[in-house]
């Protein structure tokens, strides 16, 4: 990833915040069968384990992945956060000089490390439990696994394959205008505010210190 020092995210907080606000994740992989292949899965992030954390997530077990990609296998999970369109228009400067062009602000992290293969039931049945549990925390009566019939949740599991991926390294970056002055920068923060963004407008004037 084309990363300049000025859009690096090295807050670690911040990159933790990313995968939690965003976890549907982009799996890349490699492999001399299928080539480069992508697959989006929603990913649950626990941070205390190991040097940089480990992700845990569950593939269809019609998706051949996990027997293209072994127990070992090194990949590459893209989480994508808030992004927006930003007009040269929205900067006071560009009135006065014409010396601004159109670009697009966003925030990602690229969380690399190695996949292992969990085919069983026990990490199976946990994970999808957590992860529901975290999902349907919003919800007025969250719905629980124990609502439907043991036989159907037991067949449910069956159709799946439970991954893990020990991060080995994660890298930030978060391109919010961070090379404008900054009263082009509050200018184009509230801008986005005003079209509903809020979420990138906010993440913007926070670099304004």
């Amino acid at each position: 990833m084309y990363l300049p020092s000025h859009f690096s995210e090295y807050r670690l907080e911040e990159i933790h915040r990313i995968i939690r606000e965003h976890p549907l994740g982009i799996l890349v992989t490699h492999d001399k069968d299928a080539g480069t292949d992508a697959n989006h899965i929603p990913f649950e992030f626990d941070p205390n384990v190991g040097d940089h954390g480990l992700l845990k997530a569950h593939i269809a077990r019609a998706n051949d992945l996990w027997q293209r990609c072994p127990t070992g296998t090194e990949v590459l999970v893209i989480f994508r956060g808030v992004d927006a369109y930003i007009s040269p228009n929205w900067y006071p400067s560009k009135h006065e000089t014409h010396r601004q062009v159109p670009t697009w602000n966003y925030e990602v992290v690229h969380a690399k490390g190695t996949i292992t293969i969990r085919d069983d039931e026990h990490f199976l049945r946990g994970q999808a439990a957590r992860l529901t549990r975290l999902h349907e925390r919003s919800e007025a009566r969250p719905w629980r696994m124990g609502e439907s019939p043991p036989d159907y949740i037991k067949s449910m599991l069956e159709n799946i394959v439970g991954i893990e991926i020990q991060i080995t390294s994660l890298i930030g970056k978060s391109k919010l205008s961070q090379n404008k002055d900054a009263r082009d920068r509050e200018s184009a923060a509230q801008k986005l505010r005003n079209k509903g963004d809020r979420a990138l407008a906010d993440a913007m004037r926070k670099t304004l210190g």
